[in-house]
């Protein structure tokens, strides 16, 4: 039977397990060491962007009592509400010219600045319109009240300044929530640990400070300070803000726990095995980075469209001008129509359209155990029209479990003979006799002492069980012997791709036990929830034709690819998609990692603490099937946010702009600065919010998701 169980092992689904690892790169150490570099000092990027944040928070605060001052003081407001001279007194126009030379000076800086750093780069954008429109109206201005003839705009350049850092104050804010993910990771990580010397002692230690092979000592309710293996006590531990697992896991002896997860109420003893940059913790803050500094194809777009936008804006603006001054206008509307046009041509939206939905999906999905590496590959996802499994490990357990317990006598029945096998394998850990236990306990069958264990080289083993001499023995062992019952049920199991054990009472064979590589009870809902979709869904293994087909009936996949080797499985997802089909590929992100570089989406499932798996793009890191479900909706719910902010951020201009330059005032439709900047702003705004909006909508989704899925 040893011999049985170690050709089964090796033969069975061993092929899927023999492909060369493809993790610990080059690529990924430096991703972990700038991991830890975040997780230790949160990154000078962060803390710039937060300045930036208290800065417009802080301009606009102070700006906007003087703003309303200049309001208050301006002739052209009065008269607009019919109260001129409501608010009159000798050196008004001079207070007013000071109130809106502070709002230029002190509000208006960032645009200015933003400006210098534009001319600079040769690349002009926002700052750039934001500043010609403020230094036209502001310079305009002060020549009117020098004598020029026209109208005094201060009120308009002071609202505009206003109005653009209230607008730059939330947009900012926006992006910071947005870039949370890293922030609250890194927060999961506690600051000190208690450490166990070797004579039992305990002292508290910064987190810092602790090495591989160091024991530490986790007290119900605390955080696991970094990454190890439990090799003392039992608990329950939350991943939940790692994994997206709602519910506890259980850890005992040999368990892996993980850095920032929360035990329960069992103490538990921890020998650590990673820390630093090695950490899961750390690699998963590694991927996030990765995923907000990556490349978007939707983005380059947008960025593209928002420099031939500023290039319009500049153009027509001048143009507006020009035209007008032409026609016979007065210099002060020539001019207003100019600024007006430049103000409401601002990309600054539209710029803004796919950043925002990329952080927030990317923190989205951070906080959900679904990790993006490469932006373009998740983008493309919304396209995809067949996903292609692994089996072994993926749609199956990877280990054996009970398929069928079959009577060969008609004196006991399946409980009987289950339980005797199960006494006599209690004391192994052979895969096959765990996977005999499993069966019995799923069964809710006592387990009978057994004694007298013997090996028996080559055959199997044998022991007293229940005062009965009980053997469990190989089909070969049976065959040699001339015994080998003739049942066509066995027959049937064996052309399923199953394992056959027999149990013999004393030298009688009295059951056959089949066991297989059971599938995943979540690959059903999964398989049929991408079916929904519209998706092809297809498996690719090296296992056997009969198993694979087995797994593919049970099911109800479209297509079953059985004893591929490794290195044909690349070639395979090739073949698939020269029939012009785009094509996922879900694996363990080492065995398949050919196959899921070669495909158009390679995910990696299972991924546990190994997140680093180099060739995939979307890291998945509970080992569910169903969150392939969950990825892919994602990925098409992010490009529909990702169109519509592109819309927000740019489609008002098509009507904007003309009613801006003027062309509406034979039908009484003009737009001042300030309502152009009113109007840019609000376009900014909705562009933060419905990126945001997307977080919730995400969460919602993944909810229904997980509930449809597990009901």
């Amino acid at each position: 039977m040893a011999d049985h169980h170690h050709r089964h092992h090796q033969g069975g689904h061993g092929q899927d397990a023999a492909a060369p690892t493809r993790h610990a790169s080059k690529q990924h150490a430096e991703g972990a060491k700038a991991a830890a570099r975040a997780h230790a000092g949160h990154g000078e990027a962060g803390h710039d962007h937060a300045a930036m944040v208290a800065d417009f928070r802080l301009r606009f605060r102070v700006c906007l009592p003087a703003a309303a001052g200049v309001v208050a003081l301006s002739h052209h407001i009065q008269s607009l509400f019919g109260v001129p001279g409501i608010i009159s007194f000798p050196g008004d126009r001079a207070v007013e010219a000071l109130l809106a030379s502070f709002v230029f000076c002190y509000g208006g800086w960032p645009f200015l600045a933003g400006l210098s750093g534009e001319a600079k780069a040769g690349k002009p954008g926002m700052m750039t319109l934001v500043s010609l429109a403020i230094v036209s109206a502001y310079v305009y201005s002060l020549a009117v009240l020098a004598g020029l003839p026209g109208e005094v705009f201060f009120w308009e350049t002071a609202t505009l300044i206003v109005v653009m850092l209230l607008g730059h104050w939330l947009e900012a804010r926006s992006v910071m929530g947005a870039s949370g993910a890293l922030q609250a990771l890194v927060r999961l990580m506690p600051a000190t640990a208690t450490r166990l010397a070797p004579d039992g002692s305990q002292e508290e230690v910064a987190v810092s400070a602790l090495r591989a092979g160091d024991l530490v000592l986790v007290r119900p309710g605390a955080k696991v300070p970094v990454d190890g293996v439990v090799i003392e006590g039992a608990s329950a531990v939350d991943e939940s803000m790692l994994t997206g697992e709602s519910r506890p896991v259980a850890k005992g002896a040999g368990g892996r726990v993980v850095g920032g997860s929360i035990n329960g109420e069992g103490a538990l003893t921890v020998k650590i095995d990673r820390t630093g940059g090695e950490t899961y913790l750390a690699q998963v803050i590694a991927l996030v980075e990765r995923a907000q500094a990556s490349r978007s194809r939707t983005q380059d777009l947008a960025n593209r469209a928002a420099g031939w936008l500023t290039w319009i804006a500049i153009l027509v603006g001048g143009g507006t001008l020009a035209a007008w001054l032409v026609l016979g206008a007065p210099l002060a509307f020539a001019l207003e129509r100019m600024v007006t046009v430049m103000v409401i041509s601002c990309p600054h939206a539209l710029g803004l359209a796919v950043p925002l939905v990329v952080a927030v999906s990317t923190e989205l999905t951070a906080r959900n155990g679904l990790l993006i590496r490469d932006r373009a590959a998740f983008e493309r996802a919304r396209g995809l029209q067949a996903v292609l499994f692994d089996k072994t490990g993926t749609l199956t357990e990877g280990a054996f479990g009970l398929a069928a317990v079959l009577p060969l006598v008609p004196d006991r029945g399946e409980d009987e003979i289950l339980a005797l096998a199960t006494g006599l394998e209690s004391a192994s850990e052979h895969p096959i006799a765990r996977g005999i236990l499993r069966g019995a306990a799923e069964r809710g069958l006592a387990v009978p002492a057994a004694s007298g264990f013997r090996n028996l080289p080559g055959e199997g083993a044998r022991a007293t069980v229940a005062g009965r001499e009980i053997a469990i023995v190989s089909p070969g062992t049976l065959r040699r012997a001339g015994r080998e019952p003739d049942d066509l049920r066995l027959a049937e199991q064996q052309a399923l791709g199953r394992t056959l054990v027999f149990v013999l009472d004393g030298d009688r064979p009295i059951g056959a036990i089949a066991l297989a590589d059971m599938v995943r009870p979540e690959s059903r809902e999964a398989v049929r929830q991408l079916k929904a979709l519209g998706l092809r869904v297809m498996m690719l293994t090296g296992d056997t034709r009969a198993v694979a087909e087995q797994v593919g009936r049970a099911l109800g996949l479209d297509e079953v690819r059985a004893e591929v080797l490794p290195h044909q499985k690349a070639e395979t997802v090739a073949d698939i998609q020269h029939g012009r089909v785009s094509v996922a590929m879900v694996g363990d992100g080492v065995n398949d990692a050919p196959a899921l570089a070669q495909s158009d989406l390679g995910i990696a499932i299972g991924a546990g603490t190994d997140v680093a798996a180099e060739a995939a793009d979307v890291v998945l890191v509970r080992s569910d099937p169903r969150d392939v479900v969950a990825i892919i909706a994602l990925a098409r719910a992010t490009y529909a946010k990702m169109a519509q902010n592109l819309v927000w951020g740019a489609g008002y201009n098509v009507v904007a702009i003309p009613l801006a330059a003027g062309f509406g005032l034979p039908w009484g439709l003009l737009l001042g600065p300030a309502l152009g900047a009113a109007l840019m702003s609000a376009s900014t705004i909705i562009v933060a919010l419905n990126a945001r909006l997307l977080g919730r909508q995400g969460e919602r989704r993944l909810a229904e998701l997980r509930r449809s899925l597990a009901a």
